[in-house]
This record gives structure tokens, C-alpha cells and sequence, in this order.
């Protein structure tokens, strides 16, 4: 399993981005969490092979419908557990 922290800018919050986030990492099977940044950013942290985390990369440079994403950072992370299911916070 590979861990990845990822900060998506855009129009990000108060349109159902966590939401939708956790619905599509549980649907590939990331562990992780969603939470809101006080810049307006959201930080993603998932676990998952590499290929699985490739496709939610590409799902995250969409979001959901209300969102409009204008970028997205990808950067390594490790964690000495890896978490439960995906959640937000």
C-alpha cells in the first residue's frame, strides 16, 4: 500500500466535496480521511495500491458536479498505522 496527501484548491468547500470524496474512496477501497483546510483548500490523505490511487487522483482533479477544482497537489505520506475505512473530518 502506498500513502499519498493530496491539497485541492478551488472551489472546494461548502459544495459536498468531503461527501463525495468518501464515497468514491470507499467505492475503490482507500483508507484515509477528508478534512477542510482553513485556507479553502481540502487535504486528502489515502492509502491504496498505486494504480487505485492514480484513478482517485484523476477523480479528485473533477470532484463532484458543484465543485470547480483548479488544482491538485500530490505529495508521498507515510503513517505508522494505516487507518480504518475513509472518513471526513
Amino acid at each position: 500500500m502506498v500513502g499519498a496527501r493530496f491539497f485541492v484548491s478551488g472551489h472546494v468547500q461548502g459544495v459536498g466535496f468531503r461527501a463525495a470524496t468518501r464515497t468514491e474512496a470507499l467505492r475503490l477501497g482507500i483508507h484515509g480521511h477528508a478534512r477542510n483546510l482553513r485556507d479553502g483548500r481540502v487535504e486528502v490523505i489515502a492509502f491504496a495500491d498505486e494504480t487505485v490511487l492514480g484513478r482517485f487522483e484523476s477523480w479528485l482533479q473533477r470532484g463532484p458536479d458543484a465543485a470547480r477544482v483548479s488544482t491538485v497537489i500530490r505529495e508521498p505520506f507515510a503513517a505508522e498505522e494505516l487507518p480504518g475505512d475513509f472518513y471526513t473530518r
